[in-house]
């Protein structure tokens, strides 16, 4: 390794960066929602829908009792719906719903203004030649998990 103190630098900046981000995208969300109900949803619209609730585990690496309580509490509210897995009836496959799709839209949309307030301080050139770069080394964590 040519520079630890680089990568260890690097490291506590995007977790530090995350724990700010998160903190304040749930105290903007409508109320009774969490940082980990939306991102359930987001993933179900962003990734793909009909997910088992132990891939959806082994995506966000959180243990399938942690997951379980998240999904009952969305299926609760009426966002997810989860039901018998039609090719094996012993496992449960989740679906977003409307309501789930429209609470996600509106997550955005509270979140929104704060987003935009932080980005006009920074060059939007500067942002977009970020993504390339951080997208690849999630790429490269991502496969390394598995």
């Amino acid at each position: 390794m040519t520079n630890p103190d680089a990568f260890f630098a690097f490291f506590t900046e995007v977790g530090i960066l995350a724990q700010l981000s998160q903190t304040q995208f749930e105290r903007l969300m409508p109320a009774g929602m969490t940082l980990a109900q939306f991102t359930v949803l987001n993933h179900c619209v962003r990734v793909s829908d009909g997910r088992s609730p132990a891939t959806l585990a082994r995506a966000f690496q959180v243990t399938k009792g942690t997951m379980t309580s998240t999904l009952q509490r969305l299926e609760q509210k009426g966002l997810v719906v989860i039901h018998a897995d039609p090719k094996d009836g012993r496992s449960k496959i989740v679906r977003i719903t409307e309501a789930g799709r429209a609470m996600r839209e509106a997550c955005i949309a509270t979140t929104y203004p704060w987003a935009e307030d932080l980005l006009a301080k920074f060059d939007a050139k500067e942002i977009s030649e970020l993504i390339p770069r951080l997208a690849a080394l999630r790429s490269i964590l991502d496969a390394e998990r598995d």
